[in-house]
């Protein structure tokens, strides 16, 4: 199906993104990686277009969607970042299983919709309601090259510490190449590629189906109406802009460090000794990859991207085989241009954030209230230099 042209001024500003990333300038947050080659830096830009544009019910937009542009949800303190827009998934427990109320709609509630259609709301059967921030998108192509034997031999080390804190891994269904693959992405490490997961946002938050999700959500799960009333039915796109997609979140580098000073040094140390750094891992590297610029590469991600059991910290709703109590790590990188902390924004500050990590962090959270005064200043001065 058609879509609407892009603005010129989207393309002003993809084409800016592809000169600044050959300048000379320091990096800022929403560079595209270092080392790409112009028809790369090109792709990358087509990409940053089709992130930035506003699709249309004639594009394929609805009936029912989140919003109708990606950079709606992702563009705090640049596009493509994260913002503290929430997203609203829901389920109840049948016989002590939890059920995503497909026949309402759920799990995920679509808040918007086309003319002729009602936005979805939470259904008075559900019994769990859930909140969750818009994540960063940056440095993901880094994230995806990494091999998944790597995240076994990550959950196996951790497995060795017997200390309570270890992660597993989540084997997700693997639309992109068959079978099931490492999820990586999304608040339960449900998606494993950047391809799919541009897939699943096309359809689930903006409603358009493509060929890796072909079928259409049913607002509030009534089929027929859809049926009868869609005004697009088929398929809506061929892939296209949720490969453009993909390639935007696969060449954006990982967001700057702030400048480090002593007092930060001081506070990685802290960050390690309460154990903090056993989910929150470093360092980690990617692997083999078809743009140079991704491959071999250290990067700072400061996760393991693995599941671990947050106890009431955890959200309730199940994904995959993710339980509702577990959550993958988040990312810290980029953490200090995060105003709103946790997967539903419910800490105002960072102490905040640390002092609700139950489960698996609750030892962490013990030794962190533990500290004196100038530890605990030194550590939160390193978190606000990631």
């Amino acid at each position: 199906m058609q879509r609407k042209a892009v603005l010129s001024l989207l393309a002003f500003v993809a084409s800016f993104a592809s000169i600044s990333a050959t300048s000379n300038r320091p990096p800022a947050f929403g560079d595209s990686l270092p080392g790409l080659t112009p028809s790369q830096r090109a792709a990358f830009a087509d990409g940053l277009a089709d992130f930035t544009e506003v699709e249309e019910v004639e594009g394929g937009l609805g009936p029912v969607f989140n919003e109708a542009s990606c950079a709606a949800c992702h563009s705090v303190p640049a596009v493509g970042a994260g913002s503290a827009r929430l997203e609203i998934r829901f389920g109840t427990l049948t016989n002590d299983q939890f059920d995503p109320l497909g026949q309402f709609g759920g799990s995920l509630i679509q808040d918007h919709a086309i003319d002729g259609f009602l936005a979805e709301s939470v259904p008075a059967e559900a019994t769990i309601v859930a909140r969750r921030r818009s994540t960063p998108l940056f440095g993901l192509g880094l994230v995806d090259a990494v091999p998944d034997g790597d995240f076994f031999l990550i959950a196996a080390q951790e497995a060795q510490r017997n200390d309570g804190t270890a992660g597993r891994v989540h084997m997700v269904p693997d639309l992109v190449h068959g079978g099931t693959a490492v999820g990586k992405f999304g608040w339960k490490a449900q998606v494993p590629s950047l391809k799919q997961f541009a897939g699943d946002a096309y359809l689930n938050e903006m409603g358009i189906s493509n060929p890796l999700f072909q079928a259409e959500n049913c607002p509030s799960g009534d089929c027929q109406y859809l049926e009868d009333h869609n005004p697009a039915p088929g398929l809506n796109y061929d892939g296209e802009g949720a490969g453009k997609l993909a390639d935007f979140m696969t060449m954006r580098d990982a967001p700057p460090r702030a400048p480090v000073r002593g007092r930060a040094d001081a506070g990685e140390k802290v960050f390690s000794e309460i154990g903090c750094s056993s989910c929150h891992l470093p360092t980690l590297k990617s692997g083999r990859s078809d743009i140079s610029a991704l491959r071999n590469r250290p990067f700072h991600p400061y996760s393991d991207f693995l599941l671990h059991d947050m106890g009431s910290l955890g959200d309730g709703i199940v994904q995959g085989d993710a339980k509702g109590g577990e959550i993958r790590t988040a990312p810290l990188w980029g953490l200090r241009m995060i105003t709103t902390f946790l997967h539903d924004g419910r800490a105002s500050t960072l102490e905040q954030a640390i002092l609700a990590h139950e489960g698996q962090g609750r030892a962490a959270r013990q030794r962190f209230s533990a500290l004196d005064a100038k530890k605990r200043a030194d550590l939160l001065e390193f978190l606000k230099s990631l």
